[in-house]
């Protein structure tokens, strides 16, 4: 997804503000098969990830073959934490990899240092970030934006009333930025 945003960053005078969001907020920290997560069958599961590996594959985005989810509230709190340090866009690329790609589990400490010393920032400084938990009322405070919004699904883009839901092409992107009246870059 991240491709598209830089795309359109270079593209049109508009910056990027990353919120974090409450996607199954109850997950364990092992994390939940997806059959049981959405309480169906593992055919109906292998359908819906066939599904969203196509959608995926269309929009030129990688995606596994994930079995399980897990609870990303650590990986958001480390990620605003990431923008304090300029380094935003660069972890939340390397989370979605890490996820969607390679069904990491983002509840893990040792998988959400690694990806912030992949992506140039300090092991020492983000382990004492997850350790005192200093992030958690910035993300509590974008959950509560969230709500008050009316955002149910991820990725959702706005830009002053509009809205995109869900994994767009690079044209809706475009409507939306240009229904929004922003500028194209020289």
């Amino acid at each position: 997804m991240t491709g598209r945003i830089e795309r359109l960053k270079q593209e049109f005078d508009i910056g990027v503000e990353w919120k974090a969001f409450p996607l199954h907020p109850n997950t364990p920290a092992e994390g939940l098969a997806l059959e049981e997560l959405f309480n169906a069958p593992s055919e109906k599961i292998t359908k819906m990830v066939s599904g969203l590996k196509q959608t995926a594959a269309s929009l030129g985005l990688p995606f596994g073959d994930r079995t399980k989810t897990y609870n990303s509230r650590l990986a958001q709190e480390l990620g605003l934490w990431a923008e304090d340090q300029n380094k935003g866009d660069q972890f939340h690329q390397a989370t979605f990899e890490s996820y969607f790609v390679d069904g990491e589990n983002l509840a893990d400490h040792h998988v959400l240092l690694r990806l912030a010393a992949k992506v140039g920032l300090l092991e020492k400084e983000a382990d004492v970030v997850l350790q005192t938990r200093s992030y958690a009322d910035d993300v509590d405070a974008h959950w509560q934006e969230a709500r008050q919004l009316g955002i149910t699904a991820v990725p959702t883009f706005l830009m002053g009333f509009n809205r995109v839901v869900g994994a767009q092409s690079y044209d809706a992107l475009t409507d939306l930025v240009t229904m929004a009246g922003a500028a194209r870059n020289d």
